[in-house]
């Protein structure tokens, strides 16, 4: 039995446009929830958030039932970090902070097995290889991992060319917050400097036969980055789509008493 087919990897293949939500909340019911929303694909990032890899795991099992492809970035680049990922059932996985064709390269050895990986080969006792049950894990399993790394400062756009060179990378996720701040506009991801060099990075990325890929939750500049070369698009984040909502809920219902 093979490792499981991963439609994320195989519509990005295909030149497919996939539409996703971040995870931030980290419960595994919001997870659920989300899971039911109909998006191609839903991130669970523990960059950003206090998870470890229990927590990481309840929300894969959470979304085992979904339609909705379940990707997970963890919180940088460390091995061991991709190796607990994997082994709990993540087939995709996203990599912050990028800003070298070696360390691009590393991470390529790092998702994959021998011969051509290092990836520690621990499977048979792992969900995912449904605790040994896929036996024929270990030799199918690199063909459906799929690779995401983030270009997110000027260090790495300025090495971007170089990275693209790296095989084994599916697709390059341009991180504007954190490329904002870099180039001087702190929070102004909207600011057309900002939103030009995305751009150019989408061209780059698409010329080298790659997937470019962003986070942007205003519906403008949502469509406006889509049509610029965007084929996975995360679209919203689930903490700040609570906040929002519950916020214009009480505005709405203590204004109308008061």
């Amino acid at each position: 039995m093979p490792a499981p087919h991963n439609p994320f990897k195989a519509a990005l293949n295909n030149g497919e446009t996939v539409i996703g939500c971040w995870l931030s909340l980290g419960d595994p019911i919001s997870t659920e929830v989300a899971g039911t929303a109909g998006f191609d694909w839903l991130l669970i990032d523990s960059e950003h958030t206090p998870y470890d890899i229990s927590r990481i795991r309840m929300q894969l099992m959470a979304l085992e039932a979904s339609e909705s492809h379940a990707a997970v970035r963890v919180p940088s680049s460390e091995t061991w970090m991709l190796k607990q990922v994997l082994d709990a059932g993540a087939q995709t996985v996203l990599v912050p902070m990028v800003e070298s064709a070696d360390q691009a390269r590393q991470l390529v050895h790092d998702v994959r097995y021998p011969p051509t990986g290092g990836r520690g080969v621990g499977y048979s006792g792992a969900r995912c290889s449904k605790f040994g049950q896929i036996s024929d894990y270990g030799t199918t399993a690199d063909d459906q991992i799929c690779l995401l790394i983030q270009v997110e400062n000027m260090a790495g756009m300025a090495e971007l060319d170089d990275i693209l060179t790296v095989d084994g990378i599916d697709g390059v996720f341009i991180g504007p917050a954190d490329l904002s701040a870099d180039m001087g506009h702190m929070g102004q991801i909207s600011h057309p400097d900002v939103q030009n060099t995305i751009k150019e990075a989408f061209q780059r990325i698409e010329a080298a036969g790659k997937a470019p890929g962003v986070l942007a939750t205003g519906p403008d500049m949502t469509q406006d980055l889509i049509d610029a070369g965007a084929r996975f698009a995360a679209t919203g984040v689930d903490i700040q789509l609570l906040a929002n909502a519950l916020r214009t809920l009480a505005v709405k219902w203590k204004g109308s008493v008061n």
